[in-house]
C-alpha cells in the first residue's frame, strides 16, 4: 500500500492556521499526512499587538497555544525554523533537518518593510510580532522611569510613529490612553509627552472613507497626537528622525509601521517575487510550481482591474480556506476553484471606547465601532477555538 500524501503548512498566522484547519476537517483519516510548521508553538493575533506594544492589554490575551485549535491527532504540529524551500525535491531545508512535501501552502506572513530609509532596522522598533510587542512595551516603560531619573532630557518622552496606516494609528490610540496612567506611576507633567506621527502620503488610513479619517485624526489631535502628514521619513538615528522637510524630530523612540514586505525565505528559494511577495494564479498557487501555493502577506493576489489587494488579516483568512480546499482538489485530481476574495468590511479601535468601521453602506464611529471591533474579534476567537477560546480570551470586552 503506498504511503499516504503530505500536505505541509508552512506558518502558523492567519492564513496558515485556517488552511491547517481546513484541512483537518475535509480530508478522510489517513487520506494524506498534513503537517504545519512554525517557529512557535503559539497562534498569536496580529491584529491585536498595538494593545500589548502599548502596555494596554495583557499580552497572553493575544496568544493561543496551536494544540488548542488543531488536533495533534490529525495534524502533526512541528516548531521549526524554515530557511529555504527546495521546490526541485520537493523539500524544505529547517534548523532541525528537511521536510519533505507533496504539497505545499507556504503562509510565511510579512516582514517590515523599511524603504531602504538609512537607519529604520538599526534604530526603530517594529509592532511585528508577540514578542517585540513585549520589548516595546518594556521600552516605553523604561523612557518614562529614566526621564523620572534626568528630568532635563525631555526627548526621552518624544515618540515618533512612522506610517498613519491601520497598524499605526491603531498603536497610537492606544498609546494615547496608556500615557496618562504612566504619567500617574512616575509623578510626570503630561504636557511633557510628545506622540508624533509622520506619513508619506498626504492622508492617514487609508481605503475609509474621508469624513472615518478626520474623525480618528480629530479625536486623536484631542489626545495631544501631533500629525505630520504628507512628509516621509528620511533617516533615522539613535537620537531620533530626519524627515522630508528638512526637520529633525530628536526622540527616546521610534516606532515604525510604514509597510509590510514578503518573506526572504521565498526569495532566497528561487521564487519569482516583488518585495519578497510572489504573484499567485487564480488558484493561489506560485508560477511554475503547480504543487506549492503562496498565501497570506507573502503573496498577491489580483482584483478583476489588475490590481493588488491589500494584505490583511481578512483576505489571509479567506486565502487560507481556499488553499485548503484546492490542495485537497489536486491530491484528490479533481478541478481546483479559482479564489475570489469577499471583502467585509474594516474595523479600526483608537483607544478604549473609540473606533471607526467600514462595513458595506454602513459608516460607523465612537462606541459602536469600539463594539464591532470586539464583536469581529470574537467571531475570530469563535472560528478558529468555538466557544470555549471565547471565554478564555474574554478580556477582549
Amino acid at each position: 500500500m503506498a504511503n499516504p500524501k503530505k500536505i505541509v503548512v508552512l506558518g502558523g498566522g492567519y492564513a496558515g492556521i485556517q488552511a491547517a484547519l481546513a484541512l483537518q476537517k475535509r480530508l478522510g483519516r489517513g487520506e494524506a499526512d498534513i503537517v504545519l510548521v512554525n517557529k512557535h508553538d503559539y497562534h498569536y493575533f496580529t491584529t491585536w499587538l498595538h494593545k500589548p506594544a502599548a502596555g494596554t492589554e495583557n499580552p497572553g490575551l493575544s496568544r493561543v497555544d496551536i494544540r488548542d485549535i488543531l488536533d495533534p491527532g490529525k495534524v502533526a504540529i512541528l516548531k521549526r525554523t524554515v530557511q529555504r524551500i527546495d521546490t526541485a525535491a520537493r523539500s524544505m531545508q529547517t534548523d532541525e533537518g528537511d521536510i519533505p512535501y507533496d504539497v505545499l501552502i507556504a503562509a510565511l506572513g510579512g516582514e517590515p518593510e523599511t524603504f531602504g530609509i538609512p537607519g529604520l532596522a538599526e534604530h526603530a522598533f517594529f509592532i511585528r510580532s508577540l514578542g517585540s510587542a513585549l520589548v516595546i512595551r518594556e521600552h516605553i516603560e523604561r523612557r518614562f522611569a529614566q526621564f523620572k531619573l534626568a528630568e532635563s532630557c525631555e526627548d526621552l518622552l518624544t515618540f515618533v510613529v512612522g506610517g498613519a496606516g491601520l497598524t499605526g494609528i491603531e498603536f497610537v490610540g492606544e498609546l494615547a490612553n496608556r500615557v496618562p496612567e504612566l504619567c500617574r506611576d512616575y509623578g510626570i507633567d503630561p504636557a511633557l509627552v510628545k506622540i508624533i506621527v509622520v506619513e508619506a502620503a498626504p492622508a492617514a488610513l487609508p481605503g475609509f472613507d474621508a469624513g472615518l479619517v478626520t474623525h480618528a485624526v480629530e479625536l486623536l489631535k484631542r489626545k495631544g497626537v501631533d500629525f505630520r502628514l504628507g512628509i516621509p521619513v528620511k533617516k533615522c538615528t539613535s537620537e531620533g528622525v530626519e524627515i522630508g522637510d528638512g526637520e529633525f524630530i530628536r526622540a527616546g523612540t521610534v516606532i515604525w509601521a510604514g509597510g509590510v514586505r514578503g518573506s526572504r525565505v521565498l526569495e532566497a528559494s528561487g521564487f519569482e517575487t516583488t518585495r519578497g511577495r510572489v504573484v499567485v494564479n487564480p488558484y493561489l498557487q506560485a508560477p511554475g510550481h503547480d504543487d506549492v501555493f503562496v498565501i497570506g502577506d507573502s503573496s498577491i493576489v489580483l482584483n478583476e482591474q489588475g490590481k493588488p489587494y491589500p494584505p490583511s488579516a481578512q483576505i489571509a483568512i479567506q486565502q487560507g480556506e481556499a488553499a485548503a480546499r484546492n490542495a485537497i482538489a489536486l491530491l484528490r485530481g479533481r478541478e481546483m476553484t479559482p479564489f475570489r476574495y469577499v471583502y467585509r468590511g474594516t474595523v479600526a479601535s483608537l483607544g478604549r471606547g473609540e473606533g471607526i468601521a467600514s462595513v458595506g453602506k454602513f459608516r460607523v464611529k465612537g462606541l459602536p465601532a469600539a463594539i464591532l471591533k470586539k464583536i469581529v474579534d470574537a467571531r475570530y476567537l469563535f472560528k478558529i477555538g468555538g466557544v470555549g477560546l471565547v471565554v478564555r480570551k474574554s478580556g477582549i470586552f
